[in-house]
This record gives structure tokens, C-alpha cells and sequence, in this order.
């Protein structure tokens, strides 16, 4: 029994070999050529689709005028306060100086001063000093008083001395003025009546109405 099997095995193998017959050589060619040519196509696409696209134009966006108001930040040196001292007496006198970091020092004083019945006037003294662009040192004094404001420093230019005539001249317009003020107040004290009238007349000719009525 299994030698029929076997030879009913070979049999059929032997039938089956004559019908599968292989392909001839110009068929082989002709796969082979279609097989390389699908692979450069393959290989060649990428390149193809990129020579095919069209260049994109990018134009540069047109700038807008921006009209908001420009804020500009002004930037300062901090200058510290390196020293301050002060004093105020009960009798209205005082004394103050500072000095900065920035090598600015000034310092001043005051009083009160009689000069008259009734009347005080404020007196002060002080001084100050800075160092100028070029480097040099400014000093300042002065004086304020009832003569009035009075300034010295060796950088203020000094005026040119008054001629003894001048002087003369401005010695007596202020001795008649001295002389008016004087007469005027004893006249007011002795007749306040008529120093009553006197001040309205010279009230209205300050506005010049006295000589037009």
C-alpha cells in the first residue's frame, strides 16, 4: 500500500513539472526594465514636484506710521544730602547750612534787627560755593538787610568806582529825600489831619485825578 501511495506521488509531481514552464529571457529584460524605471521614477519624483512649483513672491509688508505721542523719559543723577543742620531761636534768629554730594555747601544766618519806632527788619547773612564745568570753585557771600541785597565773589565783575562829583550829586538827593520823610512824619504827628488830606491828594495824583477836579 505505501509503495502505491508513493508512486501515485511521483506520478502526479512528474505531470505537474512540464506545465510550469519559465519565463523566456525578453520577458525577464522587459521586467527588469520596468522595475529600474518605476525606481528612478520614484527616485526622480521629489525633483520633478519641486521644478514644477512655482516660485512664491514674499513682499515686504508696508510700514505703518505709528501716531501715538513719543514718551521720552528723562533720566537724572541722584544727588544725596550729605549734611543739614538748623537752628531756630524763640527771638525769631536762625542758622542753617547743608552740603550735598555733589560738593555744593552753603550755609546762612539771621536776625531781626530795630530800625525804627515799631519796625524790624530781617538780616541775613550766608554764603555759598559750587565747583564750576571748568573745575574751579564759586564762592558766594552776601548780605541782606534794610540797605538791601549785597553780593561779593571774586568771579562778579567789580563796577567801576563812583567820581567824587556823582557820589556828591546822589549824596544830596538823598539827604532831600531823608529831609521830606522827616518833615512829613513830624507834620503827621503834630497834625494828623492834615497829613490825612496830604496822603489822599497824593493818592489821586498817582491816578491822576488830584489836578482834575
Amino acid at each position: 500500500m505505501k509503495l502505491l501511495v508513493t508512486f501515485c506521488a511521483v506520478a502526479s509531481l512528474a505531470v505537474a513539472l512540464p506545465q510550469r514552464r519559465a519565463p523566456s529571457k525578453p520577458e525577464q529584460a522587459q521586467s527588469f526594465d520596468d522595475q529600474q524605471a518605476a525606481e528612478q521614477n520614484y527616485n526622480n519624483y521629489p525633483q520633478d514636484y519641486r521644478q514644477q512649483q512655482q516660485p512664491q513672491e514674499f513682499r515686504q509688508a508696508k510700514q505703518i506710521d505709528d501716531f501715538r505721542p513719543k514718551v521720552q523719559l528723562e533720566t537724572t543723577t541722584f544727588i544725596p544730602i550729605i549734611r543739614f543742620d538748623k537752628e531756630q531761636g524763640t527771638d525769631g534768629s536762625y542758622k542753617t547750612a547743608y552740603e550735598t554730594g555733589n560738593h555744593i555747601q552753603a550755609e546762612e544766618s539771621g536776625f531781626l534787627k530795630s530800625v525804627g519806632e515799631d519796625q524790624n527788619a530781617l538780616v541775613q547773612h550766608g554764603s555759598y560755593s559750587y565747583t564750576a564745568p571748568n573745575g574751579e570753585v564759586i564762592t558766594v557771600e552776601y548780605t541782606a538787610d534794610e540797605f538791601g541785597f549785597r553780593v561779593k565773589g571774586d568771579h562778579i565783575p567789580t563796577p567801576p568806582p563812583v567820581s567824587p562829583e556823582i557820589q556828591k550829586g546822589l549824596d544830596l538827593i538823598y539827604a532831600g529825600i531823608k529831609a521830606n520823610a522827616e518833615r512829613d512824619a513830624l507834620e503827621a504827628k503834630n497834625n494828623p489831619e492834615a497829613a490825612r488830606q496830604q496822603q489822599d491828594r497824593a493818592a489821586l495824583d498817582y491816578k491822576g485825578q488830584y489836578y482834575q477836579q
